[in-house]
């Protein structure tokens, strides 16, 4: 099959950095790894239509979801979403398959590697919001091509966003702050819903802190809440 119109499927291997494991995982998340994983796995062998893996519901992904507490949350509170979560730590995967278990949800499918291969097979015009929460922020000018926001990747999240639908990036880093509000803002489909200082400051109400937020505040640094909405398609 063929990705979804509108994709750039990567033809080779991408370069990847990062780490993909940390601790040794405890007997229960290895279980977990080993016996809830493999239901909630999504593949990319084949385009994926969000409309068909959650029937009759709206559908986020959250790119990069740590240790997965925030889409716990959000997919406690949004019983009628379904969340893909994606996430190249097998450390967090465990730990959000913890959150899935103990808390029983339905409405939770993971991508358990780097999610450039995930999004070229998610059908056009899918998806009601992307979260971006507190990617890693490459400070270093030489590493700025490993930032996630750039050109191609506002692209394709202009391609997966319905219209109205949200990219939400949260960063407490301001290098990565500054890198995000150069490009999203100038995108030809993106609009910048931020009218006053607070509307970028505060994290949204629907929404909850993550780990890394509550480490940056604890730091002294003041994260900094961005939300763009995709503009309505013409023609």
């Amino acid at each position: 099959m063929n990705p979804p119109s509108g994709s750039n499927q990567p033809t080779e291997k991408l370069q990847f950095y990062g780490r993909r494991k940390g601790k040794p995982l405890k007997a229960g998340r290895l279980g977990l790894l080993d016996n809830l994983l493999p239901r909630l796995k999504l593949s990319t062998d084949q385009p994926i239509d969000p409309d068909v893996l959650f029937p009759g519901k709206s559908v986020r992904l959250e790119i990069g979801f740590g240790s997965g507490e925030h889409l716990a949350y959000m997919a406690q509170a949004n019983p009628g979403v379904g969340f893909i979560g994606s996430e190249v730590f097998l450390n967090g995967v465990g730990s959000l398959l913890r959150y899935v278990a103990e808390m029983d949800l339905a409405n939770v499918r993971i991508y358990d590697n780097d999610v450039r291969y995930l999004l070229p097979m998610l059908r056009s015009n899918s998806l009601e919001r992307v979260s971006l929460l507190f990617p890693d922020p490459w400070p270093k000018s030489r590493h700025a091509k490993r930032r996630f926001v750039g050109p191609a990747m506002l692209n394709e999240m202009a391609r997966l966003l319905k219209d109205g639908g949200e990219f939400r990036v949260a960063s407490d880093h301001p290098v990565y702050v500054e890198w995000t509000l150069l490009h999203a803002p100038q995108h030809k489909d993106f609009r910048w819903e931020a009218k006053t200082p607070e509307d970028w400051r505060v994290r949204p109400a629907d929404s909850t802190p993550t780990r890394y937020e509550e480490k940056a505040l604890k730091a002294g640094r003041r994260p900094a809440f961005l939300t763009f909405t995709r503009i309505a398609r013409t023609g």
